[in-house]
């Protein structure tokens, strides 16, 4: 008995600490949405009568739902668009060939550059006046001028979403390679002696070995991708005319915009809970389905 308990012995003092660290900011937040003041003095929105208001608030607004329906098309189309180029580039990189792994080792320096720096980046290469992007248009005669990517609210959304899928590719690229390394090739080498397409080998082997794998990495990528911050505000701070305010600008535009933390706080409690009802209403499904 005592031989059991040890090792909770050992993991019990970090594993408090961990939980508190967590705890604290997560009650702070939710008496912080229960509070209705327009001050950024925590002590101070302590002192304001208990109320729902908040709530009442954000979900009245038609900005929330605004930028909800912006949230959603720029998490489906990230997520969607990362999984391709992931999947072709593990399919590519789980073939023989030269400097193979080097290759793999520069695949996922993408996934290691800042959110910051790759906006930049990316600012810079999209720019209507001088970036690469639109002198390669201009170049090949496809546009005269060359749009305003991030100044105008029909190309805001796609330059934004650019450099969240440049970052999140690797992440299925890793997570797809190492599936694809663990199927037999015996299974492809029957496969081709009996006449296979490549067609009908991925459709046979290779997608029932690896559907579990993109599963997970779909979910945790739309998740990710949900409350992603670090590459928008740098590039467009939310606009222009709301095009780029996703939930997470929201919440940032409440709180240091508008100075109402309490609007904030119940925006991050409602964004938890949306996220926590996706997954446990998704997750038993794709658990009967593909694991």
């Amino acid at each position: 008995m005592r031989e059991r308990g040890y090792p909770y012995a050992l993991l019990s003092p970090p594993a408090l600490l961990v939980l508190g660290l967590i705890a604290y900011p997560v009650v702070l937040v939710v008496e912080m949405s229960l509070r209705d003041g327009r001050a950024m003095n925590i002590s101070a929105i302590g002192q304001e009568p208990w109320s729902i208001s908040n709530y009442v608030d954000v979900l009245t607004d038609g900005d929330t739902y605004h930028s909800l329906w912006i949230t959603a098309l720029y998490t489906v189309i990230s997520t969607f668009l990362s999984l391709l180029i992931g999947l072709g580039t593990a399919l590519l990189l789980s073939r023989d060939m030269p400097a193979r792994r080097l290759l793999r080792t520069l695949i996922l320096v993408p996934w290691a550059v800042p959110g910051v720096v790759a906006s930049v980046v990316f600012l810079f290469m999209l720019d209507g006046s001088y970036g690469v992007v639109n002198w390669i248009l201009r170049s090949v005669g496809l546009t005269e001028h060359g749009p305003q990517w991030y100044f105008d609210p029909s190309t805001a959304l796609a330059a934004v979403i650019a450099p969240t899928v440049w970052k999140g590719f690797p992440f299925f690229t890793l997570i797809l390679l190492a599936a694809l390394q663990a199927i037999p090739d015996e299974l492809y080498e029957a496969a081709r002696v009996d006449g296979a397409s490549a067609a009908a080998r991925f459709r046979y082997i290779t997608w029932p070995a690896i559907r579990g794998t993109t599963v997970l990495g779909i979910i945790l990528t739309g998740l990710w991708t949900f409350h992603t911050f670090d590459l928008i505000y740098p590039l467009t701070g939310g606009g222009p005319d709301g095009a780029t305010e996703t939930w997470a600008i929201r919440i940032y535009t409440e709180a240091f915009s508008f100075f109402h933390p309490g609007s904030a706080s119940a925006l991050g409690i409602l964004s938890v809970v949306l996220a926590l009802v996706v997954v446990a209403s998704v997750f038993p499904i794709m658990r009967k389905q593909f694991f």
